[in-house]
Formats: structure tokens, C-alpha cells, sequence
């Protein structure tokens, strides 16, 4: 496929971070499947996108085959493979580990664990609310969007006393493993990021071995499957990973969501008219505006798309937020904001099939709370000055969102 300056993704093009939707949409028009010249491959069409979530490909790098990718990956780590978490997460591993490491976690994460957590989300909810509130503005993503998922998290995990503020110093500095164009500086905080947080975990294991209550640390430790349990390297990684996936993604779902209804006026009528639309309207906003932007698949065999093969080993960086915006799938609607969409759920924001994000549930419960609250408790919720984006590619999402109640 011939490809134009215009086809290439280019995240350092002007205002991307802030607004990526009109490169992606050139993207699909053009050259929907590609090869970047730094060697790696991007996806941007629904059909495409869903068809290698839901097939067999690797999640492993050290499945990349030789090239100029696999050669910046062992300059940046010294080998091939991710240094997040050890490599032994399950986000990272591919099937049979991936299967096992699930089995166990789901056996710890479950529905009654999540529901577990819907009146303590309510009652932070509200008193973040009551902040805001009696100050009459606020930064919503300092006030609401950054503390509650940490707060959650760290309720539902049932994290000792600790020091958290260096725990989200170090969860801040990882968020940078989900981030294409990774410098030597950068991988080395990664790295130096990932040991520090692990001693912390592995600390807090040993503490909660002796000292076990209902939560979900403790599910995880007990989690047994014919005698299969997760050994203490994985049970550091797992809890990691759920630091990792259900903070970053929640706070720029809660600040995206909310942005998104601020610059649609007549859909947050719509909702505070119609409180129960809250779920539709959640799964709307997932796909409207999605935390996380892409995924990564390594190929294990080639995978085409029309007349454009993607050969075995490469690297594959999958397009969630251009498929979120696919007007071949969504109509020619899909750039805007519509809270009754009756299809909304079908956004591919957690991924799709073996892999389906597992805190799909919480994220959507911490959503429905927050949007929900913020919403029908406000009636004169507005916009008060500019919004500053975080200058991710991937966990993109506001830095300060200025509100006034």
C-alpha cells in the first residue's frame, strides 16, 4: 500500500495529544493497516481491530522477529521483553500462563468483590462532591478523577498503611511502559520505578500473609486451583498490573467522560433529564473518548487485512481509539457524542475475547458513580477555563480540567 506523509501515524504531530481523532481518521481512510518506518505496524479500523483482539496473537515481546523494532527494544532493556512487572503479569504473558494467571486472579476479582465496593465508592464520591461543592470550583481531575480510583483500589486490595503518595509517584512513572517512543532516560526510570514498587508490593504480601482479611489481596493470596497457586512473583506482578490498569484508565475515563458532556451540552441535558440512561451513557463515553488509545499484539502467524499482510513477528500497535470512531461501523455519527447510541456497548475500550479487561465492572461502577454524581447533584456544571491534556499518546487524558458548580 502507498502510503503519503498524511498515512503514517504520527503522534509528535501538533495537537495530537490534545485532539487525536482527525489523524485517526485519516488513517483509516488511507492506510488503515501500515508499517511505521521505526518498524512496527498500526491498526486503525473497527473490523480489523476487533478481528486481532479476538484471534490468537501474542502479547509477548519475545516473540518480535528481528528488525529495526526489536533492535530499539533490546538497545532501550538490553534484551527482548517488557521490563513492566517483571514480564510475569498477565496483561504480558500469552496462553498457557495467560490462561492460569487468569483463572487464579478471576478467582480473587469477582462480582461480589466489585459490588462489595459500591457503597464505599458512593461515600468518597460524595465527599469529594462536598468539596467541590462548598468551594464552588475545583480541578476536577485533583479533586475527583486522581483520588478516587487510588482510593479505591487501595480499599479493595486492602492496602496497609503505606506510603501512598510514593506508591502513586511510582504508578505514575509505569504509566509511561504503555507509551510508544520510550527514550533511554525513560526506560531506565521505568525500570528503576518498576523494582521500587515491587519491594513495596512484596513487603505488603509478606505483611498480609499473617494478616489476612476479606479483600482482595488476600483473595489473591489464598486463590488456588487444584493446587495451582500464584507464586510471590506473581502475585507482585498481578497486584501491580491492577494498580496500573485500574488507576491511569480510570482517572482519564472519569475526566474524559465529564469533558465530553461539558462540550456536548445538550447530552448532559440529555442525562440530567434521564438519569436512567447513566448506563448507555457510560458506555458511550468509553467509547467516545477511551482511556487507554491502544493495545499491542505481536503476530505469531501473518494477518491480513484486504490486500496488505502483516508478516509474522511483527509488532502491532492496535487502535482502539480510532476504532471507537470508525463511521464504517458506527455511521456517519461516529465523531459525535450520542447518549442513547444504541450500540455503545459494542465499543472495543476494554479489548475484546481471551483478553477482555477484567476490572470492566469496577471501571464502569467508578463511572456510573462519579459522571452520575457530578451530573444530577450539579446543575450549573460548566467549564471554567482551559482544559491542559497530560501529553500521553496512550493514557490520554486531561491534566487539569477546570470546573465551576
Amino acid at each position: 500500500m502507498s502510503q503519503t506523509t498524511e498515512a503514517v501515524f504520527n503522534p509528535f504531530e501538533p495537537g495530537f495529544t490534545d485532539d487525536p481523532y482527525p489523524q485517526y481518521a485519516r488513517l483509516r481512510a488511507l492506510a488503515p493497516a501500515h508499517e511505521h518506518p521505526l518498524g512496527f505496524w498500526f491498526l486503525s479500523r473497527y473490523a480489523d481491530v476487533q478481528a486481532i483482539l479476538k484471534s490468537d496473537q501474542s502479547a509477548e515481546l519475545t516473540n518480535l522477529g528481528p528488525g529495526r523494532y526489536r533492535d530499539m527494544t533490546e538497545q532501550l532493556y538490553g534484551a527482548v521483553g517488557t521490563p513492566r512487572l517483571g514480564g510475569l503479569s498477565m496483561l504480558d504473558r500469552d496462553p498457557p500462563t495467560h490462561t492460569r494467571l487468569r483463572k487464579l486472579v478471576t478467582k480473587a476479582f469477582t462480582p461480589r468483590a466489585v459490588n462489595a465496593l459500591e457503597t464505599t465508592i458512593a461515600s468518597l464520591v460524595e465527599s469529594q462532591l462536598n468539596e467541590i461543592a462548598a468551594s464552588g470550583s475545583a480541578d476536577l481531575v485533583a479533586a475527583l478523577a486522581f483520588p478516587l480510583p487510588f482510593d479505591v483500589i487501595s480499599a479493595m486490595l486492602g492496602m496497609p498503611e503505606t506510603d501512598h503518595v510514593r506508591v502513586r509517584e511510582l504508578a505514575g512513572v509505569l504509566a509511561g511502559s504503555f507509551e510508544p517512543g520510550v527514550t533511554p532516560d525513560v526506560a531506565r526510570a521505568l525500570t528503576d520505578a518498576d523494582r521500587e514498587l515491587a519491594d513495596i508490593v512484596r513487603e505488603v504480601i509478606t505483611w498480609k500473609r499473617t494478616h489476612p482479611t476479606d479483600d482482595l489481596m488476600s483473595a489473591l493470596i489464598a486463590a488456588e486451583d487444584s493446587g495451582d497457586v500464584l507464586d510471590d512473583d506473581e502475585l507482585v506482578a498481578q497486584v501491580e498490573l491492577i494498580y496500573l490498569a485500574g488507576y491511569h484508565n480510570t482517572v482519564n475515563f472519569i475526566a474524559n467522560g465529564t469533558l465530553a458532556l461539558l462540550r456536548n451540552p445538550d447530552q448532559l441535558a440529555l442525562l440530567r433529564a434521564d438519569p436512567g440512561l447513566i448506563d448507555t451513557a457510560i458506555d458511550e463515553l468509553l467509547r467516545y473518548d477511551v482511556p487507554t488509545q491502544a493495545l499491542r499484539r505481536i503476530t505469531l502467524r501473518p494477518f491480513a487485512v484486504e490486500d496488505t499482510v502483516i508478516p509474522a513477528g511483527s509488532f502491532v500497535l492496535i487502535s482502539l481509539g480510532s476504532a471507537n470512531r470508525d463511521e464504517r461501523f458506527w455511521g456517519p455519527d461516529a465523531d459525535q457524542l450520542r447518549l442513547n447510541r444504541d450500540n455503545a456497548r459494542a465499543h472495543l475500550s476494554f479489548g475484546a475475547g481471551s483478553r477482555f479487561c477484567l476490572g470492566a465492572a469496577l471501571a464502569r461502577l467508578e463511572g456510573r458513580t462519579a459522571i452520575g454524581g457530578l451530573v444530577q447533584r450539579f446543575d450549573k456544571l460548566r467549564l471554567d477555563g482551559d482544559v491542559q491534556w497530560n501529553g500521553r499518546v496512550n493514557l490520554r487524558g486531561p491534566e487539569t480540567l477546570p470546573i465551576a458548580v
